[in-house]
């Protein structure tokens, strides 16, 4: 069995030590190579070329490093880079499976191998298999140790475990020099002083808002930031009152201004059997209101969105799916392979967030309105909607550094509880909840469908997307700012109903001035080569800028809609996709208890519901602007603060495939278990297709006198046969003339998916190179995927199914049957 780590850390003087090329490898400060392999080959995925990449393996008490044969050398005078391009932490690792003559088997510290395997599969948590094969020449004594010492290095993470992560990658002394001398990113706004959230005020030209600084120490609220933005006219003794009578303290608060006007705010439930006194009501609906002094709607986001533990069990299916359940070695056929994607409730979770966000959207655009956002808690799905709101309507938003000051700003400071969401301990399952996750494929749905509109591409997301994976960011390890505060400060603080909270003088017992300095997950440089950074943007038209709000509330571009006759203190409830006027919306306006209630402001009334729903109308004519027969062609707004709303029927949304299925093919590894040495027998049976189908277009083009007319007449039969029944989503998509949409849909995962024409792929994903892979089905339906000779090319056109087969989806219903 393999010896002690410590052992061998001491005896192999070699490898254990500090010089930042060891056998080729550029080791960081103080990290300890424990084994080595040579003659290793890595198989490369669909964007890194596909194929094979010989090289050498290498495992660390951090990572699992692979360098190949022909790298160039390393600069020793370079910053220190956490991962390279082939390389994955063993922290995130979550299965170690290795293959050998017909036969698999899943390893674990206390595994005895009675074969000597040919392949080492990685299975990550970020949804990445990587895969290695061992030469036939490799000693069968360094395959085996190479496999004992990933499979006892990597384990499950606790708390004990998580810290020794840390300071394995973080903890010697140069690289905490390196990490507290480093400076942070002045292009992005980090919301963590008042002089932030005044430039994001004077961004957004919202003038009748301050920053206040009543909750500078978290005595109001220990989930809120140290700053807010509030109204001008509301002082910081007036809101010290409104603390108490919402969830946690969460009182609303500026999120955002529409260039028209409208204001975006965010707030929790309030609180039940609260004595209302009258300052105390005029405070309340000063906050409420902001700037506006007509109408408030508020956007219940309880009901029709998903809760954290929906979208837990949702990702955990979709998983399970995509990789397959590797235990029992069991894969989903390819015929059961999309109605079991429905089954896993994604697509429909991500639908149902863009829609109320485009809602939401459509509402500011009307202008002199305030909307305000409420959640129970207000830390998960009142973030998810505030920020695709932005993003829909704000170019700023839709550019890297300005997407970073986003999540800054909603997810960050706002109080988001990443920690417990990520659940990096595992000792919480409960409040395990992948929310930001689904954030980041919404804004891929968006980006999918308008992609010359964003600055920032789908490697960012997909990048930002990994990096949450990996329990070393400051970004990700707490639950609010002040626990960022506390851990960055290294002091404790106690509560006391007198003076609030105080610093202690002794340090929390769980803090260690020894611990490794966190960086932000912004540090790009720190986990990513210059060259995949440069892939994390794309040249975009410059934005002009908005007209600008004479004393922050004048409407330059009044619609024909306009509510002018709105009674002044009017508060409307958009639940469901409807509006109303709930007499007990508002607390202190109820008259059924016995509580001091009065309103200094009118009651609402029922004859502006109908100009509110014209709101909302004009975003269904552009859901679906001619029809369900037209195709789905999101032309991008003339208006550059136009909302970019997104097509939400079934065709028009699509798997990201680029990140959740970029281990299928690895995946098969385990439930076909033949050695990587021999063809796959979807590689062999791909052959035998090709093959007769060049046969059968040779005697086609010897036979047919008119070639291309009868070819055209086949591909629009075959694009009418290309439908599911079932549900109305394309398999794969047909053939087009040139300009037309392209479809968009999840095909099944075990095999390559290529085009059988010579259209360009779905926009799932980028093309594949040519294979010779093909994609089987069953005898109702069948998949061939042959490759595309065209370039690539990402048209914002999209279409929908027959509307013989299709139907309205409604707002929070499942996938139309």
């Amino acid at each position: 069995m393999l010896p002690d780590i410590k052992e061998r850390m001491l005896s192999q003087s070699g490898l254990n030590t500090r010089s930042r090329d060891v056998f080729g490898l550029r080791c960081l400060p103080g990290e300890c190579v424990l084994q080595r392999t040579l003659m290793v080959r890595k198989k490369l995925t669909a964007r890194e070329g596909r194929g094979w990449l010989s090289g050498t393996l290498f495992c660390t008490h951090f990572r699992v490093a692979f360098v190949p044969q022909d790298s160039p050398k390393t600069d020793d005078n370079a910053d220190p880079v956490l991962l390279g391009d082939h390389d994955v932490a063993l922290a995130s690792i979550e299965k170690v499976v290795v293959v050998g003559p017909n036969r698999t088997k899943l390893v674990t510290p206390n595994s005895l191998l009675k074969f000597t395997p040919e392949e080492l599969v990685l299975y990550c948590k970020d949804m990445r298999v990587i895969c290695f094969l061992f030469d036939r020449l490799t000693p069968d004594a360094q395959v085996i140790e190479m496999t004992y010492t990933i499979a006892k290095t990597y384990q499950p993470l606790k708390p004990g475990s998580v810290l020794s992560f840390q300071n394995a990658a973080l903890g010697s002394v140069e690289m905490k020099q390196f990490l507290s001398n480093r400076r942070r990113d002045t292009h992005m706004n980090w919301f963590e002083s008042a002089a932030d959230w005044e430039q994001e005020l004077e961004r957004c030209g919202a003038s009748c808002w301050r920053v206040s600084s009543v909750n500078d120490r978290f005595e109001m609220s220990t989930s809120l930031p140290r700053f807010i933005a509030v109204p001008q006219k509301v002082f910081d003794t007036e809101l010290k009152k409104s603390f108490a009578h919402f969830n946690e303290g969460r009182i609303p608060r500026w999120c955002w201004r529409h260039p028209r006007g409208s204001d975006l705010l965010r707030m929790a439930s309030f609180q039940n059997n609260i004595y209302h006194e009258k300052d105390d009501i005029r405070n309340l609906e000063m906050i409420l209101f902001g700037c506006q002094s007509s109408l408030c709607v508020v956007v219940e986001l309880g009901e029709e969105l998903p809760s954290p533990a929906d979208i837990q069990l949702a990702h955990s299916r979709l998983r399970a799916l995509c990789l397959g359940d590797i235990s029992t070695s069991v894969s989903m056929p390819d015929d059961k392979w999309l109605s079991t994607l429905e089954g896993t409730h994604w697509l429909d979770y991500t639908r149902s967030c863009l829609r109320k966000a485009s809602e939401v959207a459509c509402l500011l655009r009307g202008g002199h309105l305030t909307v305000a956002l409420q959640e129970a808690e207000d830390r998960d799905m009142s973030c998810m909607v505030s920020s695709l709101v932005q993003v829909m309507c704000d170019p700023h938003c839709r550019t890297q550094h300005g997407f970073q000051s986003l999540v800054q700003k909603e997810w960050v400071v706002a109080g988001h509880r990443f920690y417990s969401r990520i659940n990096y301990h595992h000792d919480n399952d409960k409040e395990e909840a992948p929310v930001f996750l689904l954030f980041l494929d919404c804004v891929w749905q968006l980006w999918s469908q308008y992609p010359s509109r964003f600055q920032l591409t789908d490697d960012f997301l997909l990048a930002l997307h990994d990096s949450i994976h990996l329990p070393l960011f400051s970004t990700f390890l707490a639950n609010c700012q002040r626990e960022r505060c506390k851990r960055s400060q290294n002091q404790g603080q106690s509560y006391t109903p007198v003076n609030g909270w105080r610093d202690v003088l002794h340090p929390d017992s769980s803090l260690d001035p020894s611990d490794p300095p966190l960086p932000p997950v912004w540090d790009w440089t720190l986990q990513y080569s210059k060259d995949r950074q440069d892939r994390f943007t794309q040249p975009v038209p410059p934005t002009p800028p908005h007209q600008p709000l004479l004393n922050g509330n004048l409407n330059t571009n009044p619609e024909p809609h306009r509510l002018t006759d709105t009674i002044p203190g009017s508060v409307f409830l958009l639940s469901r996709g409807t509006f109303s006027c709930p007499v007990n919306l508002l607390p202190w306006r109820s008259s059924s208890s016995g509580i001091y209630k009065k309103s200094h402001r009118r009651a609402p009334s029922s004859e502006n519901v109908p100009g509110l729903e014209r709101l909302l109308k004009a975003w269904a004519q552009t859901e679906y602007p001619q029809g369900l027969t037209s195709t789905c062609q999101p032309q991008g707004p003339l208006d550059p603060y136009e909302p970019l709303l997104p097509h939400l029927m079934w065709p028009c949304m699509g798997l990201w495939r680029e990140c959740y299925l970029r281990g299928a093919l690895h995946a098969q590894a385990f439930s076909h278990p033949v050695s990587a040495n021999h063809p796959h027998p979807v590689e062999r049976l791909a052959r035998e297709v090709q093959q007769l189908k060049d046969k059968l277009a040779q005697i086609s083009a010897s036979t047919d006198l008119n070639p291309p007319s009868k070819m055209a007449e086949s591909r629009r039969t075959e694009s009418n046969l290309n439908q599911n029944t079932n549900n109305g989503t394309f398999l794969f998509p047909a053939s087009r003339p040139q300009g037309m949409g392209v479809p968009r849909a999840a095909p099944p995962p075990t095999s390559t998916n290529q085009q059988t024409s010579t259209c360009p792929p779905p926009a799932l994903a980028p093309p594949f190179r040519p294979s010779h892979k093909v994609n089987g089905g069953s005898n109702k339906h069948t998949f061939l995927f042959g490759h595309s000779s065209v370039a690539e090319a990402r048209p914002e056109q999209r279409y929908y199914p027959a509307p013989s087969k299709t139907k309205l989806p409604k707002s929070n219903s499942s996938i139309p049957s």
